[in-house]
């Protein structure tokens, strides 16, 4: 119906792949306004007493909280869906729940209905976190993964910094008029991108999967050689993409319980646990503490109430210009470097935000001090947005199989949600508790992820799905076991080669084109 007028038939190469991550990026837009946006609903008097929530701090954060429950459950049925039904009906499945959430949430009455559609909203959301990355990881050269996705980030951040300036802006307006309308907001990119994603193509690796072979390499066509099917590089990865899928048939294709827990020669449990525990890891580095806290910190150092949100909205926007670094560094550089950087800093800016929150260091000079805590916190959002807010998000989508790779993102965002949940529950009172000390407990975390990053995370920046799959087939847990296999298989085979799972060896692609081509020679 659509296919005349999609993108594809109209742009190639560089420019289709741009077009897809600037449709992606309208759901990592709404991803990151929705996280945002209940920062400035949570003050409204209007919604708080409407909600019957003043002075309930625990069912105030408890209608954050649920949220978070939606999203898991969306994620576990997206993830599959997506597997079945292909990534863009996946995306409109996922647009339409959370059209209708935000419709709810913003006719709200009743602190259950609020519920039940803060519920529904995160069920869309994980939806689209769990497909959306996978659509962006299928159509991008492996040169260039890393560079698409963090680039989405950075609309991420985006829809953080609008649902924070929003609500800024709506500070002063009385009703409801000043928290339903940040709500319904959300609504623009949803529309958008329900109608707009009918124009964009279906991943290519996903229709050959699905034997629709003809579409596939149309797509693919477009996305690497500029429309024409007997391109060097469409015919390479249209080969890797049918050797690999051949190879994943061979073992069937499991379901979430055996992918957690199953242990099978492409060891997808050992890559399910990688990806969940990235995104717990990635929480536990202490992000959620900074942006919720940062206030008090800007508090500390003698800043008024509205200066403190003035400078929290600007540490946003740092926040989001930070993510534009790791567009240029994060295929060059490698995700392992840059989980690693980003650790090290990351902890020495926690550590000196606790040790100048100190009281007994404050008060001997809080302006001094409070000012230079307040840079550090700076410091730390800017460093986190350059190295650990995307790699979690991409690392999971790299290292999954074509057969469950949908369910595989949703593993990712599972984690995501584990982790967002705990540091948010763990944290209101770790700070009143314990004050200045909760920086260096997530300081630890940051030091504490460094050797677990050495030990079991392979590197993936530039890798082909062949390469990917070697590392990832190998017995060892250990990065430079499966390494040393890699290395050992490129050193025998060159670069063409793939892993035989059957026979547990390596053939040689080139030999094995040779021997096809001559018997096409001899059957024509």
């Amino acid at each position: 119906m659509f296919k005349r007028l999609n993108v594809y038939n109209h742009f190639t190469g560089s420019s289709l792949v741009l077009a897809i991550n600037l449709a992606a990026g309208l759901s990592i837009f709404f991803f990151g306004y929705d996280q945002g946006v209940m920062a400035s609903v949570n003050v409204s008097p209007d919604y708080k007493d409407l909600m019957g929530l003043q002075n309930n701090e625990a069912l105030l954060g408890g209608v954050v909280a649920v949220y978070y429950a939606g999203t898991l459950i969306g994620a576990l049925s997206g993830g599959s869906i997506s597997d079945k039904i292909g990534r863009i009906k996946t995306i409109i499945l996922g647009c339409a729940i959370a059209i209708l959430g935000a419709c709810l949430q913003t006719s709200a009455q009743n602190i259950a209905w609020m519920l039940c559609s803060r519920i529904i909203t995160g069920v869309g959301t994980g939806h689209l976190n769990a497909v959306v990355p996978v659509w962006i990881a299928e159509t991008s050269h492996h040169t260039s993964r890393g560079a698409m996705l963090a680039s989405e980030f950075t609309l991420n951040i985006f829809g953080v910094v609008v649902a924070y300036w929003l609500g800024y802006g709506l500070a002063d307006v009385e009703g409801g008029f000043r928290w339903r309308f940040p709500i319904a907001f959300q609504l623009i990119p949803l529309v958008i991108l329900t109608v707009g994603i009918n124009f964009f193509p279906e991943s290519p690796r996903w229709l050959l999967k699905k034997g629709r072979t003809e579409e596939g390499l149309e797509i693919l066509a477009a996305l690497r050689g500029k429309g024409d099917q007997n391109h060097p590089d469409v015919l390479r990865e249209y080969e890797d993409i049918v050797t690999n899928i051949k190879k994943e048939e061979s073992e069937g294709e499991p379901g979430y319980i055996s992918m957690l827990l199953k242990r099978d020669k492409l060891n997808i449990a050992r890559r399910v646990h990688l990806s969940i525990w990235l995104q717990i890891i990635q929480e536990l580095t202490g992000i959620a503490c900074i942006t919720v806290y940062a206030p008090l910190v800007f508090m500390s150092a003698g800043f008024s109430e509205k200066t403190s949100q003035l400078l929290s909205g600007v540490n946003n926007i740092t926040y989001m210009l930070s993510t534009l670094v790791a567009v240029f560094t994060l295929d060059r550089w490698g995700r392992r470097f840059t989980l690693f950087y980003g650790a090290v800093l990351q902890g020495i800016s926690l550590i000196m935000v606790a040790v100048l929150t100190k009281p007994e260091i404050m008060n001997q000079n809080p302006l001094g001090y409070g000012i230079a805590a307040t840079v550090f916190t700076f410091v730390y959002t800017a460093l986190f947005g350059m190295t650990w807010l995307t790699v979690p998000w991409l690392y999971p989508v790299e290292i999954y199989p074509t057969k469950v790779r949908g369910k595989g993102g949703a593993y990712s965002v599972v984690g995501w949600s584990i982790g967002n949940a705990l540091v948010m529950e763990i944290t209101p009172p770790l700070i009143s508790s314990i004050g200045w000390i909760t920086f260096l407990i997530f300081a630890a975390f940051n030091f504490l992820a460094i050797p677990v990053v050495w030990a079991f995370y392979p590197e993936t920046s530039n890798k082909t799905l062949e390469e990917l799959d070697v590392v990832f087939s190998t017995k060892s847990l250990l990065v430079w076991n499966a390494e040393k296999e890699l290395a050992a298989a490129k050193a025998n085979h060159g670069d063409d080669f793939k892993h035989d799972e059957k026979k547990d060896v390596f053939i040689d692609t080139n030999e094995k084109k040779e021997k096809g081509s001559e018997q096409s020679s001899v059957s024509s």
